[in-house]
């Protein structure tokens, strides 16, 4: 009985997301946007009198959610990642066909286990402030090296549908990788000079070169697949106004 009390103390200890000994961690200085940020392109299309919408970050919000698995998964916990960062412009002329936009989330805003976001998620554990702490270290640099890679960035484009539900094509850029999937959107263009869009989709984190995080040869380890949902309110930048910047 004793052995099996000290197996399960020590399991315990290992699946807090493999939480590393406190250590100082200065902050990390992302660039102002991802290299090849197009912000001239909507620059022009502003200029020319085209519907140019910048993001508002304070109004618009991306939720991760990870999923634990493995035999051993009862000790682990699922994860719900926030950013409430998300930077860029939208461009949604007359013509959706001709519809783009450039959007990015700087990885050092992620924000991991809010307890109002897990039990949004249906989430039935609560992870300590130690583990949320270690996991947050582990996604920083283990994961997805967010010294090397510091933001993600998505280009979508218009593939199918008509407003307000459309089939967008994304181009998804995660850890250096690049990849094309369809994301289906809602968008409300009802209010005022303002755009809402909300949707979900999910990715597979292998598909973009991450190894996820595992313990005990995958007896307890984060599932591959990840669900992102999001909700982005974007105001149209007055024509008589000059693109504002995004920082």
């Amino acid at each position: 009985m004793r052995a099996r009390l000290i197996t399960a103390g020590l399991l315990i200890v290992l699946v807090g997301c493999a939480s590393q000994p406190e250590a100082t961690i200065p902050p990390r200085q992302p660039r102002a946007a991802p290299v090849g940020f197009p912000a001239a392109l909507y620059a022009e299309a502003h200029a020319n009198g085209e519907p140019v919408y910048r993001i508002e970050p304070e109004r618009s919000e991306v939720v991760i959610l990870a999923y634990r698995g493995g035999s051993l998964r009862r000790f682990g916990h699922d994860h719900a990642i926030t950013s409430r960062d998300v930077k860029g412009y939208v461009l949604l002329p007359a013509a959706i066909g001709s519809a783009q936009a450039d959007l990015y989330v700087p990885v050092e805003s992620l924000q991991v286990d809010e307890p109002a976001k897990r039990a949004q998620a249906g989430f039935d554990t609560q992870p300590s402030q130690q583990d949320i702490d270690g996991t947050r270290r582990n996604m920083m640099d283990k994961v997805l090296e967010a010294t090397r890679y510091p933001f993600v960035a998505l280009r979508v484009t218009p593939q199918a549908g008509e407003l307000p539900r459309v089939t967008l094509q994304a181009e998804v850029t995660l850890h250096g990788t690049t990849r094309t999937l369809p994301v289906t959107v809602r968008i409300d263009t009802s209010g005022e000079d303002t755009l809402e869009a909300s949707g979900r989709f999910a990715l597979n984190q292998t598909d973009f070169g991450i190894v996820p995080l595992a313990l005990l040869a995958g007896a307890l380890r984060v599932e591959d697949r990840i669900d992102i949902e999001f909700h982005l309110h974007a105001v149209r930048v007055p024509p008589a106004a000059s693109l504002p910047p995004l920082d």
